[in-house]
């Protein structure tokens, strides 16, 4: 799975449950919320006022390692 600023946050847990440590680490505790799941990461992170790109950087790295 390739991740992208538009990869629905739901999605990306589907493909991988351990992905969620990095939300966790941006202050996103909201993972069980249905709305939460549904949001791309560049709108979870524009609310969160947290970075994107870091994001996804570090999700694909993590997965490309698994």
């Amino acid at each position: 799975m390739k991740i992208t600023k538009e990869s629905i946050i739901g999605d990306i847990l589907d493909f991988d449950a351990g992905t969620a440590e990095f939300f966790f680490e941006i202050g996103m505790h909201c993972l069980g919320c249905p709305h939460s799941r549904g949001e791309s990461i560049e709108d979870a992170c524009a609310a969160h006022g947290t970075d994107a790109d870091a994001l996804v950087a570090k999700l694909n790295a993590y997965l490309e390692n698994k």
